[in-house]
C-alpha cells in the first residue's frame, strides 16, 4: 500500500528526512513491552478486543438514549414509524410528512413494532436497534484504517474515535434514517476499494457484488442514496471501460446494484400501496427544477458552501484536511486505483450531498437552510477517518501543507456564506438543527458562526502542535485526545440539545394522549387547527388505531370508522361549541381549557 503522500514513510512505521535519514521528529515509538506484545500475538486477542470495543460503543450509545420512548423530530421520525408499522404487519394509518419516503431504515426497525404491545416500548426497543446498528461504525473504520495501512492499535484508536464524534451518535438517539446511513456508506467505500484492489478475480467479485447491493440499499434507505447509486453507476462504467478490474468482476457489481435497485423499487411500490392517498417523495424533482432556476442559483450555491462549511467544522477541522487531501489523491498518479476512485467519490459524494440538499431545501427565513448539519454529516465517518490516518502517515510539511489548506478552504467558504445570508443568519435557529456548531461556540442561543470557525481550527492546531513537537510516536495520545473530546462533546450535545428537545415536546405526545383518555381500539380524527406538533406525535401514539387529519370543524363529515375527534378550543369558546354543528351521536368526552383543545367522542 503506497503512503498517504509523505513517500519517506517507511513500511516499518518509521520516517526518513529528505536527505534519507531519520527524523528527530519522527523518531519511532518506544518499544511495546514484551508481555503486552505476547498478548496482542495471540490469534483471539484483537477479535477480543474489536468485539468488546464494538460492545462498549452500544453501551455507551443506549446510556444516551434508552431513556427516551417518544418521537420528537417532526415529522421525520413519525413517519419513519408509520412506516415501520406498516413493514410490521399492523394497520396503516395516516402518513404525516404527507408523501411516502423511502422505507428501508424503517424495515430494519420494524421487528420493535411487532414484538412491542404498546407505543413506549416500541420506542426503547428501537432505540436498542438504533445502538446496535450505528456502533457498526466502529468495526467498519477500524477496517477501513487498516487497509489505509495503519497497524491494529493505531486503526483500533481512530475507529474508537471516529464512531464517538456527535455528528455519528447524534442522530441515532432519534427515529432517523441518519442512523444507518454512515454505515452503508462506510461499507460503499470500503467494498469498492477491495473490488479495486489487487487480488484473486474470487475476492473481487464479491466486493464488488457487495458493493452494489449496499449502494442499493443507501437508495431504499434516503433519497441521499440516489447520490450513492449514481457515482457507483458511473464508476462501474469507467472501470469496465478501462479495465481497472477483472471484467467478470466489474459485470458482477453492476448485477448486484442492479438487483438492490429492484429491491429498493419493489419495496417503496410495496410502501406506496399501502398509502394509496399519499403521493412518494418527490424530492428529487424539486431539486432538478431549482437547479434549472436561473434566479436560484446564487442561493443554492450559498447554501451548498454553508453545507460544507458545517461539515468541516463538525469534525474540527480534520475534514478539511481530509478533502484537500482527497483531491490531491485524485489527481496524483502514484497512488493507486483503487485509492483514486475511492478519493474521487468521497469528493462527488459530499458535493453531490451537499448539492442536492441546498436546491432541495424550502425558500424560507430559517438559519438551517444556510448553515445546516445533517444531510452531510452521514459522510463524516469518511473524511475524518482520513483525516486521522493522515496524522499517522503523512510528513510533517505535507501535513501542514495539507491543514493550511484546509484552513483556508473552511475561511473561503464561511466568508461566502456570511456575505450571500447577511442579517438571514442572525436569526433564530433551533439548536437540534446546529448541535456541533452551538458546542463548538459554546453557546446555545444562536449561530456563532466565526467563534464555531475558531474553536475547530482551534482543536486542528492542537493536534498538528502535538503532532510536531512530538512526531508520529505521540499520535496515538492525540487521537486519545481527540477520542476523548469527541465523548465530551456527544454527552454535552446530548445534556444541552436531545434531552431539552424531547422534552419540550413530552406533552404533545404523551401527555395529550393521556389526559384525553385515548385507548386500544379508539380511531382518532384530527382537526386542521390542531397543533402540529400534536397531529405529528399522534399518529405514532395512536398505536392501535388509525388517525386522519381532516376540516371537520369546518364541515366535513368524520370518516365512519372514526369514534374520536380532537379539536383545538378557542379562548372563551365553551367546549360544547368547539366543534359548530356535531354530527349525531357525539359528544364532548375530555377538554383542557389551559392547553386548549377537546376531545369528542362518538356514542
Amino acid at each position: 500500500m503506497q503512503p498517504l503522500i509523505d513517500p519517506a514513510h517507511t513500511s516499518d512505521g518509521q520516517s526518513r528526512g529528505e536527505d534519507g535519514g531519520r527524523t528527530a521528529s519522527d523518531a519511532p515509538a518506544p518499544a511495546v513491552p514484551a508481555r503486552l506484545r505476547a498478548l496482542a500475538a495471540h490469534r483471539w486477542f484483537w477479535p477480543v478486543a474489536l468485539l468488546l470495543g464494538y460492545g462498549g460503543q452500544v453501551v455507551f450509545r443506549l446510556a444516551l438514549s434508552i431513556h427516551n420512548y417518544f418521537p420528537s423530530v417532526h415529522a421525520d421520525e413519525d413517519s419513519y414509524l408509520v412506516i415501520a408499522r406498516v413493514l410490521a404487519g399492523r394497520p396503516t394509518t395516516e402518513m404525516p410528512v404527507g408523501v411516502v419516503i423511502p422505507g428501508g431504515y424503517p424495515l430494519l426497525i420494524s421487528p420493535a413494532l411487532r414484538i412491542a404491545d404498546n407505543p413506549a416500548t416500541a420506542y426503547h426497543l428501537i432505540m436498542g436497534i438504533n445502538a446496535v446498528l450505528n456502533a457498526l461504525v466502529f468495526p467498519l473504520v477500524v477496517v477501513a484504517a487498516r487497509r489505509l495501512g495503519l497497524r491494529r492499535r493505531d486503526a483500533y484508536l481512530v475507529g474508537t474515535a471516529v464512531a464517538l464524534v456527535p455528528p455519528v451518535v447524534f442522530y441515532s438517539q432519534f427515529v432517523m434514517s441518519d442512523t444507518v446511513l454512515p454505515v452503508l456508506l462506510l461499507a460503499w467505500a470500503i467494498t469498492m476499494h477491495g473490488w479495486l484492489s489487487p487480488g484473486s478475480a474470487r475476492r473481487r467479485t464479491l466486493y464488488a457484488v457487495a458493493m452494489g447491493l449496499v449502494a442499493g440499499y443507501s437508495m431504499a434507505t434516503h433519497d441521499r442514496g440516489g447520490v450513492v447509486v449514481a457515482l457507483t453507476a458511473l464508476v462501474l462504467v469507467v472501470v469496465l471501460a478501462f479495465g481497472w478490474a477483472p471484467r467478470l468482476a466489474s459485470l458482477a457489481g453492476i448485477g448486484g446494484l442492479g438487483v438492490s435497485y429492484l429491491g429498493a423499487k419493489l419495496l417503496a411500490g410495496f410502501v406506496e400501496g399501502r398509502f394509496k392517498d399519499v403521493p412518494p417523495s418527490t424530492v428529487g424533482n424539486k431539486v432538478f427544477e431549482n437547479l434549472e432556476d436561473p434566479q436560484y442559483r446564487g442561493t443554492i450555491i450559498a447554501r451548498t458552501f454553508g453545507q460544507l462549511w458545517y461539515f468541516m467544522t463538525s469534525t474540527y477541522g480534520l475534514g478539511a484536511v481530509a478533502f484537500v487531501l482527497c483531491v490531491v489523491v485524485v489527481f496524483r498518479r502514484r497512488y493507486t486505483v483503487a485509492e483514486r476512485v475511492v478519493a474521487f467519490v468521497m469528493v462527488a459524494m459530499l458535493f453531490g450531498t451537499a448539492l442536492a440538499s441546498a436546491a432541495g431545501l424550502a425558500d424560507n427565513a430559517r438559519v438551517d437552510n444556510w448553515v445546516y448539519a445533517r444531510y452531510c454529516a452521514v459522510l463524516v465517518p469518511l473524511f475524518l477517518l482520513v483525516g486521522l490516518v493522515a496524522l499517522f502517515r503523512a510528513g510533517t510539511r505535507s501535513l501542514l501543507w495539507l491543514a493550511g489548506t484546509g484552513v483556508a478552504v473552511i475561511g473561503i467558504i464561511q466568508l461566502s456564506v456570511g456575505a450571500y445570508a447577511g442579517s438571514e443568519l442572525k436569526l433564530w435557529v433551533s439548536s437540534w438543527t446546529v448541535p456541533d456548531a452551538m458546542f463548538l461556540a459554546s453557546a446555545w442561543n444562536g449561530l456563532h458562526m466565526a467563534r464555531t470557525t475558531v474553536a475547530a481550527v482551534m482543536v486542528l492546531a492542537a493536534c498538528l502542535l502535538l503532532r510536531v513537537a512530538g512526531g508520529r510516536r505521540v499520535v496515538a495520545a492525540v487521537v486519545g485526545c481527540v477520542t476523548m473530546f469527541a465523548a465530551y462533546a456527544t454527552v454535552t450535545i446530548t445534556n444541552n440539545v436531545s434531552e431539552p428537545h424531547a422534552k419540550a415536546r413530552k406533552y404533545e405526545a404523551v401527555g395529550l394522549a393521556k389526559e384525553a383518555g385515548l385507548r386500544k381500539g379508539d380511531n382518532l380524527v384530527m382537526d386542521w387547527d390542531l397543533d402540529w406538533d400534536t397531529r405529528m406525535s399522534l399518529t405514532y401514539e395512536v398505536y392501535w388505531g388509525r388517525v386522519w387529519t381532516d376540516n371537520v370543524k369546518a364541515g366535513n363529515t368524520p370518516p365512519e370508522r372514526a369514534n374520536t375527534f380532537l379539536v383545538t378550543l378557542g379562548k372563551d369558546v365553551a367546549p360544547e361549541d368547539s366543534w359548530p354543528k356535531p354530527a349525531p351521536g357525539w359528544h364532548v368526552a375530555k377538554f383542557d381549557k389551559d392547553r386548549g383543545w377537546v376531545l369528542w367522542r362518538k356514542g
